[in-house]
């Protein structure tokens, strides 16, 4: 049984951590200088390297293997377990300086398993230090937050994603184009681990080692871009019913509505960016460079064709602005709770084409 790519390709140093600099320099430094925490607590999104960073630290202080415990709380929350822990951090570590507890999922624990975790988490044995991770920190009574040293983990960059994601179709001996890891990298929503296991899927299903843009949408439920792009041209002209017959035919070759509406926001986007900022060059992160054209980024994560249709309706559809864009963000909000996927998409292109 093969090996999961995100479990074969999680860092295991430092070094090879992405995007989250901010963090890493001050574990760095907490290393070099032994001004070491007794806890610390990671937020942030999924597959962002939470509890890969939280083994590179405890590896990197020494800590051997059998003295590194990790803990599902998600699985393991109630005040039994808590009591376990609680009474095991009083032994010594086997062949190292301390006894590293990695908590994963940490918001999770109930309110009286917390209780019974205070104290020990407050004031723990010289030799213990705990790590805990979670996606929820909102979820934390302020009383455990106060306690830990904490540390908000970012999302990669569109940018970071893209780059590891050819790095490892490279190493696998793949090919794949860079707009279509770009679509990958957008579906994977600032995680590592999910465009891994968006590759790992695609890779699966592939009769060769070429990776087509054509059977990386197939396997995604992306629609074709010249359906997106349908519909941008639609809002453009305020033809609602051209619009509305896109999404029927996106409908038809059974794209994931959710895939279809993230593509039309970042069609719109990029029609904005090239309306009111043809000069700028905007960072994956959104921010405004200097004075040079945004038509490198936006090739780069759509195709020269898609950039040209673009350029065209930027500089002649001035209906196309931040309400439109608004219409469709609301949409995205909606589409979860809808029983009909197609509606709010619908209901968006009718919004934005009314010419009231």
């Amino acid at each position: 049984m093969k090996i999961a790519l995100y479990r074969k390709y999680r860092p295991q140093n430092f070094k090879e951590i992405k995007g989250q600099d901010h963090i890493v320099s001050v574990l760095e430094n907490e290393v070099k200088t032994g001004k070491i925490s007794h806890a610390y607590l990671f937020s942030g999104s999924r597959g962002t390297g939470k509890t890969s960073v939280a083994r590179i630290f405890a590896k990197t202080l020494g800590v051997n293997s059998e003295d590194i415990y990790e803990i599902d709380a998600a699985s393991n929350r109630g005040i039994d377990e808590i009591r376990a822990i609680r009474d095991a951090v009083h032994t010594y570590p086997y062949s190292s300086k301390y006894k590293v507890y990695i908590v994963d999922e940490v918001h999770m624990l109930t309110k009286e398993a917390w209780n019974a975790f205070l104290k020990t988490l407050e004031e723990p044995p010289e030799h213990v230090i705990f790590i805990m991770a979670t996606t929820e920190q909102h979820k934390l009574p302020d009383t455990v937050i106060s306690r830990c040293e904490c540390f908000s983990f970012k999302k990669p960059t569109h940018k970071i994603l893209v780059e590891e994601i050819l790095r490892v179709t490279k190493e696998e001996k793949y090919e794949i184009e860079k707009k279509s890891a770009s679509l990958v990298a957008m579906l994977a929503d600032g995680s590592f681990r999910d465009a891994l296991s968006i590759l790992q899927k695609t890779m699966h299903s592939s009769e060769d080692k070429n990776l087509s843009h054509d059977e990386i949408e197939k396997v995604l439920g992306a629609p074709k871009e010249s359906v997106v792009m349908e519909v941008i041209e639609a809002i453009a002209e305020e033809n609602a019913e051209k619009g509305i017959e896109a999404v029927k035919k996106a409908s038809e070759e059974n794209a994931d509505m959710q895939v279809f509406l993230k593509m039309i926001l970042r069609s719109l986007r990029f029609a904005l960016l090239l309306r009111y900022s043809p000069t700028s060059q905007i960072t994956s992160t959104g921010q405004v460079k200097d004075a040079k054209s945004i038509k490198n980024l936006i090739i780069d994560e759509t195709g020269e064709e898609e950039f040209e249709r673009l350029s065209k309706i930027a500089k002649t559809a001035r209906n196309i602005n931040s309400k439109v864009l608004v219409n469709f963000l609301d949409a995205y909000s909606r589409q979860t709770y809808s029983s009909i996927p197609e509606l709010p998409i619908e209901l968006a292109i009718i919004d934005s084409c009314d010419k009231k």
